[in-house]
């Protein structure tokens, strides 16, 4: 049993009996690395990651690898989602050495910390050869090798709006503009079967977030074809657990059929959201249907007593990926009789197996609903219940907690369904009590301790999941967190000279290189976060500090936009603001939480909300009272308000015209 038996990170646990005597990150290996003049490697992954899981069995639970590990070096085993800050740092150092970037992560560092090799999976017998020419290499040039890595260090030190050409555009953001950027998305559309032209397919929230703000501004009825194209094929295809709801990570085929069999807390957060808004603007029963079981699966495997949400759940189970997902037709036939016929065609299962070793992945050649199989489906379920679960990682992240808020508030704003408001409360206090510690938020949280100092992620996803919340509420206690969290990270992550945030408290642990996040990825990225809580903390508080940071932070960003959108989609979403003004809605008297509801009963997004029963303090609402049994609605732009009406339809025509 090595050092990582003392942590929490179920990954790391996952290592605490290799032979390899591994270190948690920390002073301590470095430390050693140091006194011992050794090179470190640390090694990164996560617990649901499968060839992290490979590279464990063939390494390093290896006695002969583990000698040569613990011979000549101080081997350190990371946990990503525990850590994105180390992560960042030396997946950009191996994606410099013209490394193609993925986990598991094995970087080989000098004893100053400083990276000078690195790749992603190796078998055994490549990664024994790789131990010893490293080894030699230190040994007999470690001059030279502290020269190449102090090159990769110095990459990395370079100012963000020095590296990508970031200035401040005076010229705002046009209808054209978003043209643009539609249109180079559009370019490699894939027609058939929905997402882009390429494999493996991820889905990727964000983009197609923007597109559907894209086509709320511009009417775009291709534009919209291709996302319900998209959103329908992942919907019914593989990558869609088809009897307990809820995405796995990414198919590895262009069809969304074979799913990497992961679920991740992180795509299911926003993945609630984005069907929920479809559904708003289009009224798709199949998205209702994704939302709905979902959350279902959230409830039912991934919320702990105390309110908080898992992290994951493993791609694999018995040692096999995928084993607790997939059927032969002889299983279905046994369990459902003479309702499997019917059952096999609708979910394309067949004889031979659609997959492999004679296995099928359940997945829909057309969009029909779950719900004309449910008899069926509670059949499956109830023998897939006894089967050996995938691994749980129970570990409870700040920033993926809140992803998934945001999800149930957006679900809740849509359908209007008051369990997804109780759990999203639940979680909201969960939060609040367990990740705030004075002013800071911390980053993990699992078995009753809370660690790791929080990251900028934390702060921008929390920031907009309580926005949201106030949003569908109007209890103020969330925006007030809000502005509160706001404040902090301008304090203590704001870079003066790049106007950007930085990933890493100035507060916190020092590494050899402090990143920004700007390009939005699957989550997206800190600082496109960021720039949209400003804009709608700006707009409900008045706070022009807010909004002119807001701008300056998209200003910089636009140039790059407009060449380069595919991993700038968040951003985007703040530039569709932009281009028309927002509508500051504030609602007061009795019937206000009833008005809310039903300004959420379509898709418009560009909109900000307050509301009251009586009176508040709050700039939108201050001052502004309705008579008893009346409930008013004053349309604001820029602090200039229109006269009050009485119903939210006389407030839908003041906003169109």
């Amino acid at each position: 049993m090595n050092r990582l038996a003392k942590e929490t990170s179920p990954y790391l646990l996952q290592h605490a009996q290799n032979p390899v005597d591994w270190f948690p990150w920390g002073k301590e290996a470095l430390d050693k690395a140091k006194a011992e003049n050794k090179p470190i490697l640390v090694s990164i992954g996560y617990s649901a990651c499968h060839w992290c899981h490979v590279m464990e069995h063939e390494c390093f639970e290896k006695e002969e690898v583990a000698e040569l590990m613990n011979r000549y070096f101080v081997n350190i085993k990371v946990d990503r989602e525990e850590r994105p800050d180390v992560d960042a740092v030396y997946m950009d150092a191996v994606q410099a050495m013209g490394v193609h970037g993925g986990w598991p992560l094995n970087v080989f560092l000098m004893p100053d910390g400083k990276p000078f090799y690195g790749g992603t999976y190796f078998p055994k017998v490549n990664w024994l050869k790789l131990l010893q020419a490293v080894n030699t290499g230190f040994t007999n040039s470690q001059a030279e090798l502290q020269k190449s890595a102090e090159g990769f260090t110095q990459n990395m030190l370079f100012k963000d709006s020095v590296k990508y050409g970031l200035e401040p555009e005076s010229q705002i953001f046009t209808k054209e503009d978003l043209k643009i950027m539609a249109s180079k998305l559009a370019s490699t559309f894939d027609d058939v079967w929905g997402g882009f032209e390429r494999s493996p397919k991820f889905p990727m929230p964000s983009i197609w977030a923007f597109l559907l703000r894209y086509v709320h501004e511009t009417k775009d009825e291709k534009v919209l074809n291709h996302v319900k194209l998209t959103l329908n094929r992942m919907a019914i295809g593989g990558i869609y657990d088809q009897l307990g709801g809820g995405f796995a990570r990414y198919s590895v085929d262009g069809e969304w059929f074979c799913p990497h069999f992961e679920k991740m807390m992180y795509d299911n957060g926003q993945l609630v959201s984005l069907y929920s808004e479809a559904y708003s603007l289009t009224g798709e029963a199949l998205y209702k249907e994704v939302v709905y079981e979902t959350i279902g699966w959230l409830k039912r495997e991934m919320t702990s007593e105390e309110g908080g949400f898992y992290s994951a759940l493993d791609a694999d189970s018995e040692g096999v990926e995928g084993k607790y997902y997939v059927w032969t037709k002889d299983e279905i036939e046994a369990i459902l009789g003479n309702e499997a016929e019917a059952f096999c065609e609708n979910y394309q299962v067949t004889k031979q197996g659609n997959w492999e070793h004679g296995v099928n992945i359940l997945w829909k050649y057309e969009p029909t609903l779950n719900e004309k199989f449910k008899v069926q489906i509670a059949k499956l379920n109830t023998i897939r219940n006894t089967r050996i679960r995938p691994g749980l990682d129970d570990k409870i992240l700040c920033s993926w907690n809140a992803l998934m808020l945001k999800g149930l508030v957006d679900a809740y704003r849509v359908f209007d369904d008051e369990s997804f408001l109780t759990l999203a409360v639940q979680n909201a206090h969960f939060i609040k009590d367990k990740f705030l510690v004075g002013e800071q938020l911390m980053h993990s949280y699992k078995n009753g301790e809370t660690k790791i100092q929080g990251f900028l992620e934390d702060y921008a996803t929390l920031i907009d999941a309580y926005l949201n919340l106030y949003q569908a509420t109007f209890d103020e206690t969330w925006l007030h967190y809000s502005e509160k969290l706001t404040l902090y990270a301008f304090q203590n992550f704001w870079d003066e000279e790049d106007e950007l945030f930085f990933f890493t408290d100035k507060n916190a642990e020092e590494l050899i290189a402090r990143k920004k996040e700007i390009f939005d990825n699957v989550v997206p990225s800190s600082n496109s976060i960021m720039a949209r809580n400003l804009y709608t903390l700006g707009l409900i508080l008045e706070r022009e500090d807010f909004l002119s940071l807001s701008k300056l932070m998209l200003s910089k960003m636009k140039n790059l936009l407009l060449k380069n959108v595919d991993y700038l989609t968040n951003w985007a979403c703040l530039a569709t603001q932009m281009v028309s003004k927002t509508p500051e809605i504030a609602i007061v008297g009795k019937e206000f939480l009833a008005f809310r509801k039903q300004f959420d009963q379509q898709f418009f997004p560009n909109k900000v909300l307050s509301g009251t029963a009586t009176i508040s303090k709050l700039p939108l609402l201050k001052n502004r009272s309705a008579k008893e049994g009346e409930t008013l609605v004053f349309v604001c732009y820029d602090k200039t308000c229109q006269l009050p009406v009485k119903t939210v339809e006389e407030a839908w025509e003041q906003i169109r015209r």
